[in-house]
């Protein structure tokens, strides 16, 4: 019961951030900047400056908006472009992630046996590390590129130095989520890695076997069929038969010896 109340929290975990991820691509203000004012007020705004993933706007104090689309793929800004495809590199490992961890869940009924679905699912625990990997790794370049003209200690005329938006902390929160739910993943199935090992005794010591999927070479010398007993040995051998006779047994002399 514990193992299927912790996957289903890692499961809407991770499947909340992989929805923070996907509505921040779609999100305005990614970087924004404030210019001008009234008498030196902080209240009433001139104008806005801001962006996102796929346009540039400009908002003035009528609350008017003007955009400028960026460009078709293979012309848009480097950064631009790689911020782009390494956010939806990791939205499509997170997808087949949720796929892989819905199937090896406890409480589901699909997706085979038990140990079929621990590694199912720790597949879908990997799937979602590597695409929120991809996904910080994504922000991450977009907050370089935002931070190198904001503490810059001289920019050209006309660049301005823009502050980070609500999506960016969003998204982030969002691969923390994810992490934090492939982390709850691995714990129900960490068997599957380091599964339990089994302990043999023989003689005065034990033997602590290898981990293999399979039969190795030496089990049959450690483990012995069990029509021979087991190996502590719960049947006497033929020789401790043979010397507890020997000591119960009278020795009887022979009539020549007798006479000598």
């Amino acid at each position: 019961m514990k193992k299927r109340l912790i996957q289903v929290l890692g499961f809407l975990m991770s499947s909340l951030g992989w929805v923070f991820v996907l509505c921040s691509m779609a999100m305005d203000y990614w970087r924004i900047v404030q210019l001008g004012g009234q008498g030196g007020s902080f209240i009433i705004k001139v104008a806005w400056y801001w962006s996102n993933l796929w346009k540039d706007c400009f908002t003035d104090s009528t609350a008017v908006t003007n955009c400028r689309d960026f460009p078709v793929l293979w012309s848009v800004t480097a950064y631009v472009q790689g911020v782009r495809g390494l956010l939806m590199c990791g939205l499509t490992l997170g997808f087949f992630a949720i796929l892989l961890c819905f199937l090896g869940m406890e409480c589901t009924f699909i997706g085979g046996a038990e140990k079929t679905k621990d590694k199912l699912l720790l597949a879908g625990a990997v799937f979602h590390i590597a695409g929120s990997v991809s996904d910080v790794s994504g922000y991450c370049l977009y907050i370089n590129r935002v931070a190198r003209t904001t503490f810059a200690a001289t920019v050209g005329p006309g660049v301005l130095r823009y502050d980070l938006g609500p999506p960016i902390f969003l998204g982030l929160v969002g691969c923390f989520l994810i992490l934090l739910g492939a982390l709850f993943y691995a714990v129900t199935v960490y068997r599957v890695i380091f599964p339990e090992r089994q302990v043999y005794a023989y003689g005065g010591g034990t033997y602590m076997a290898p981990r293999s999927r399979g039969r190795t070479l030496y089990t049959g010398y450690y483990k012995p069929p069990m029509q021979y007993g087991s190996y502590m040995g719960s049947r006497p051998s033929n020789s401790s038969r043979i010397s507890k006779l020997s000591q119960t047994t009278p020795t009887k002399l022979s009539e020549r010896d007798a006479f000598v």
